[in-house]
């Protein structure tokens, strides 16, 4: 069996992008751990206790993942998506605008060739998403 699991970096602020995914996206949060918490608290300087060395929300069969770099080593994300496919177009509306709040729309959420909604932002706290709704639109035929 493969199993893919996005892990997604910030720069501090992993507990409230994955606090605001799992009021967006609904799953559970199964865990949260600082690095103050972890066997490995004493490699780490006091400062970065409180910060997240682990975090999962379990949706649906999948896993998103999630961690605070420490300042030194964080990077925005570059070069990646976080693709979602949701099965209605209001749901999928509902869930970019949930995303997009305090953050930056790239494409406005819209009615495309392939989907009846698709829209990409990158929220709050910098990972860009893309949102498509599951509803392919009708397509007018082709005529010779």
């Amino acid at each position: 069996m493969l199993r893919i699991s996005p892990h997604l970096t910030y720069d501090g602020q992993c507990r409230a992008a994955f606090e605001r995914y799992r009021a967006v996206l609904g799953g559970t949060l199964t865990t949260f751990i600082t690095y103050g918490e972890s066997p490995l608290a004493s490699q780490f300087e006091p400062r970065w206790h409180d910060r997240i060395l682990h975090a999962t929300l379990a949706l649906d069969g999948l896993e998103l993942l999630g961690a605070d770099e420490l300042p030194d080593r964080y990077r925005a994300p570059q070069g990646i998506f976080i693709g979602l496919t949701l099965r209605s177009t209001e749901h999928a509306r509902q869930v970019f605008e949930g995303l997009a709040q305090g953050g930056r729309i790239t494409l406005p959420f819209q009615r495309t060739f392939w989907a009846t909604g698709f829209g990409m932002l990158v929220d709050a706290f910098g990972i860009p998403w893309e949102v498509s709704s599951n509803q392919a639109p009708a397509l007018r035929p082709v005529r010779a």
